[in-house]
């Protein structure tokens, strides 16, 4: 990966995340995991596009993976007697509203910076949560998100090199991207205790993931100086030259747009809408393994 493990932590001072104590709080945090891995779903789609064999190869692999990791995470609430729920309108939106239109949005925005802020977050769960059987699961599971991450970073340099039209479309969307974090550091910041021992650190947290995001954007080559020499009006201009790119592209599609918005126009339901009726959610039962200890009620 581009960046280290070093880099992308981030120092909670040692506080904790305790099962019983922060059981609500935890239910929440391990839904908006829960939807992300259910947008495995969307590899799918991307297999099709695949430029070569290896990385057809890679895809059909972390499809696999993915769907691992929703039952990891079903797994872990079920040991921490959380319930499935929905996930924030934000994070719906970073992970399928902000879905790729090209390989190249696929591998940057989805794969390198989207599964790179959900590394960091993982990290941040294994270095703050008080119970060692869901830890372990996490850094199973994080082994494979280095994996696609660096998947993205690698696929990313390459659709770029000599398109500068294509970096600065990247980049434009990356700013919408980045925007979508602070969102949901606005909403952890109003409805969360700013007094928690580990909670109040989340803010600065969401900012230091925007921070290596930035990073991410150097090193791949899509950003050739920091955001704080882009000006307010040139980051505006970027993200309109990116989604004005996107709506030229997919122009056929738009003409639907109005059909689409019709009351009895039949709307497409994917499992990332249906997952929380799913049977295999509903009826998800986690027996603990031999060793694992059992939470306590309050």
């Amino acid at each position: 990966m581009l960046l280290t493990r070093e880099e992308m932590t981030f120092d909670f001072g040692g506080a904790k995340l305790d099962p019983n104590r922060d059981r609500e709080l935890l239910e929440w945090m391990f839904n908006q995991f829960l939807y992300g891995e259910v947008t495995g779903i969307q590899v799918g789609h991307w297999l099709y596009d695949a430029p070569d064999f290896d990385a057809a190869k890679f895809l059909a692999r972390q499809s696999l993976e993915e769907m691992q990791h929703v039952d990891n995470f079903l797994r872990i609430m079920a040991m921490l007697g959380c319930q499935p729920k929905p996930a924030h309108p934000a994070v719906r939106f970073l992970a399928t509203g902000m879905m790729g239109s090209s390989w190249a949005e696929h591998v940057a925005l989805e794969m390198a910076q989207g599964e790179g802020f959900v590394l960091q977050a993982f990290y941040a769960v294994i270095d703050t949560l008080d119970h060692k059987p869901s830890i372990d699961i996490l850094k199973r599971a994080v082994k494979q998100e280095e994996r696609h991450v660096e998947f993205g970073e690698t696929q990313t340099a390459k659709a770029i090199e000599g398109k500068p039209w294509l970096r600065r479309r990247l980049l434009g969307l990356s700013l919408v991207s980045m925007w979508g974090v602070r969102r949901i550091a606005k909403y952890i910041e109003k409805r969360l205790p700013a007094d928690h021992v580990v909670m109040k650190h989340l803010p600065a947290f969401l900012a230091h993931a925007n921070r290596c995001a930035e990073m991410r954007l150097q090193r791949i080559g899509v950003l050739d100086r920091p955001l704080a020499e882009i000006g307010g009006a040139k980051r505006a201009a970027l993200v309109a030259e990116a989604y004005g790119g996107k709506l030229a592209g997919g122009i056929g599609s738009l003409l639907m747009v109005p059909f689409r918005l019709l009351p009895f126009w039949p709307k497409k339901k994917r499992l990332t809408d249906t997952y929380l009726r799913d049977q295999h959610i509903t009826g998800y039962l986690a027996p603990p393994q031999d060793g694992e200890a059992q939470l306590q009620e309050p």
